[in-house]
């Protein structure tokens, strides 16, 4: 399979090259992501159709239910959800706090979904995981099965991280 993308590569013109450069680099950082996600014994599940819709709308109600359809489109909440948080619209942990409260959190299973994808990923075996496991992600959202907690990390260097608990009545 190497030979047949070099020689794919090779009949690139130059001028497609930065653009696969930046593809591959892409790629490789997102293996070795999930790579040391595997080495600390996290397995990694995806989750695929409707499924993952509702994962994320259970995800909204419990994090951002309260937020009124008003608030969320003057926050650009369909952005970012994580601009509730941003916007102090939601009550919520920042910076190291967040990431203290993060890592003392009780992880077995959790779920993983990052902003603009259809994706939803479930990390079992997730005791391990920590916050700097998320410094290399963007606009990703870690969350409890329980719906107990979540914790967020931005594209933004100057928003968070973020970690929210609901209040259980």
């Amino acid at each position: 399979m190497k030979n047949k993308i070099i020689e794919l590569v090779n009949q690139l013109p130059d001028s497609d090259l930065e653009k696969l450069y930046w593809s591959v680099e892409f790629l490789h950082q997102n293996y070795l992501y999930r790579k040391s996600l595997q080495d600390k014994g996290i397995i990694l599940t995806e989750r695929f159709g409707l499924e993952t819709q509702q994962i994320v709308e259970q995800w909204d109600a419990a994090f951002a239910g309260e937020i009124s359809d008003k608030t969320k489109e003057e926050i650009y909440f369909s952005e970012f959800k994580w601009h509730m948080f941003s916007y102090k619209k939601k009550d919520c942990l920042t910076a190291e706090a967040a990431r203290e409260a993060f890592d003392g959190a009780a992880k077995d299973e959790v779920y993983v979904f990052y902003q603009n994808s259809p994706q939803v990923w479930v990390y079992t075996n997730a005791a391990g995981l920590r916050s700097t496991d998320f410094d290399s992600q963007q606009d990703v959202y870690v969350f409890d099965k329980a719906l107990k907690w979540t914790y967020v990390h931005t594209h933004e260097s100057y928003c968070g991280p973020y970690f929210c608990e609901t209040v259980v009545e």
